[in-house]
């Protein structure tokens, strides 16, 4: 069994899942007392989140490449962002190592076009939704077309994952506004919707959609133990 390594904390609730998932997942591939090989480094979010108010994405990504760094040195035999927004960096830390690095939007990509779909809704952070190193990611590697929501829908949906999702903070009014932004997602034609921020699985569920939604904690770990176990 080849050694995931991890960059958690951002924020430390999804990480929670992210170790979790690794695990059930090994132990059930594997059986008897089987659990995940892990090596983590987990950063202070509180930094994370004030230099990309900041816009200072050469630091964050130095930041990255350091931790990458640090997560190789500890014996990673591959390794993986635990959070969708910090993949504006994945490039740039990948060129810096000599593991592979799982994309999130990848392993995503892989499990939507499974399924046969060709048109999703993304949400996420603000900068997911917009910049082009996620959804262009989706379109141009993948095929995919890619909806996101208007922009007050856009800055309801941001808000709610830093004020609330990675604060801990799991309110039925903002599972809700989740609700009638994917419902509108699926009136523009979205066959399913991508939960592009590693928080909103902690608000939105299967049973939550009208649409199949795309785990991306999940999948991304998915794709982890499939490269863990080759």
């Amino acid at each position: 069994m080849k050694t995931i390594g991890l960059i958690g904390g951002m924020t430390w609730h999804s990480t929670v899942d992210y170790y979790r998932f690794l695990n059930e997942d090994v132990h059930r591939r594997l059986n008897d007392a089987h659990s995940a090989s892990i090596v983590m480094r987990s950063v202070d979010f509180e930094e994370i989140e004030n230099l990309q108010i900041a816009g200072d994405w050469e630091r964050l990504t130095a930041l990255m490449i350091e931790a990458a760094r640090t997560v190789e040195a500890a014996g990673a035999d591959l390794l993986l962002i635990c959070a969708n927004t910090m993949h504006r960096t994945a490039e740039a830390v990948a060129a810096e190592i000599g593991i592979p690095l799982v994309h999130i939007a990848d392993a995503t990509a892989a499990e939507i076009r499974r399924q046969g779909l060709k048109t999703v809704g993304l949400l996420g952070t603000r900068y997911t939704m917009e910049m082009d190193f996620y959804r262009g990611r989706l379109e141009k590697m993948h095929g995919l077309r890619v909806l996101v929501p208007g922009e007050a829908e856009k800055t309801s949906v941001h808000d709610i994952i830093y004020n609330e999702l990675g604060l801990g903070k799991i309110l039925d009014a903002s599972r809700k506004t989740y609700q009638r932004i994917i419902d509108g997602l699926r009136d523009r034609g979205a066959e399913g919707v991508i939960l592009g921020c590693t928080e909103i699985p902690l608000l939105i569920k299967p049973a939550d959609a009208s649409v199949p939604v795309f785990d991306t904690t999940a999948l991304h770990c998915k794709a982890a133990v499939d490269l863990a176990l080759e």
